[in-house]
């Protein structure tokens, strides 16, 4: 008897942060993995594909590149984004390329993978962040493009229920990745300071975000879809 086909897995900003912890938890877990980002990993990843998600065409040539490669997809995973303290007094061009990233990448890949995923079994996970849930007034366009994916999430959702795909949000706050250092450098504050700050008194790590796809991704979650599921220690349960 021959051994079961491996799931095939796109992940976009799939070299570091999240969305490397979700490339290295799938390929644990048995599944091929193109890992798609704007510039190459540090180490050797012979399933890197460079791509923007910003850009239209180069996400086209990327899941063709999948369908040609592996005749199939199984999960998209957006963890492609762009983040940077703007305001409506801010850079147009800052605007424009935190939205173009986080929002109209995700959109770009949904509408690739459609066409290849299975009815029954596809899977799409979009990390968006707590802050797609509420807002923060020095983080305009990341709140607005954030919000849009949570928005995105669920109508999609709603749009391809009959086929058996479920897409689904995971909205994080603090995780341990390059991004979230920056932004305590931001605001002026240690990750000591910020982890105090979370209900739960940590910083989550990348690998738990991970871990979160992973469950999504599973045939027991068949049913979740449309969610946008915070990941973030309990903040928004503050008063």
């Amino acid at each position: 008897m021959s051994e079961p086909e491996s799931k095939v897995a796109i992940v976009t900003g799939g070299t570091r942060g999240i969305g490397r912890a979700v490339a290295v938890r799938l390929r644990a877990e048995g599944w091929r993995v193109l890992t798609a980002a704007r510039r190459a990993p540090a180490e050797t990843d012979p399933d890197f594909v460079a791509c923007d998600v910003a850009d239209a065409a180069s996400v086209r040539d990327l899941f063709g590149m999948a369908a040609k490669r592996h005749g199939r997809l199984d999960a998209l995973v957006n963890c492609a984004g762009l983040a940077g303290a703007n305001s409506l007094d801010g850079d147009d061009m800052l605007w424009h390329a935190i939205i173009g990233s986080n929002l109209n990448g995700t959109y770009y890949c949904c509408k690739a993978a459609l066409p290849l995923l299975a009815d029954g079994t596809g899977r799409i996970v979009n990390i968006a962040s707590v802050l797609g849930l509420r807002g923060v007034p020095d983080q305009t366009a990341y709140c607005a493009a954030k919000h849009g994916v949570v928005g995105l999430t669920r109508a999609l959702a709603l749009a391809v229920a009959a086929r058996g795909i479920t897409v689904n949000a995971l909205c994080p706050g603090w995780v341990d990745t390059d991004m979230a250092h920056a932004r305590y450098v931001d605001l002026g504050i240690t990750a000591e300071e910020a982890a105090a700050g979370v209900p739960t008194g940590r910083v989550a790590l990348p690998e738990e975000i991970a871990d979160a796809v992973v469950w999504l991704l599973r045939p027991q979650s068949r049913n979740i879809t449309g969610q946008a599921l915070p990941i973030e220690g309990g903040g928004l349960a503050l008063p």
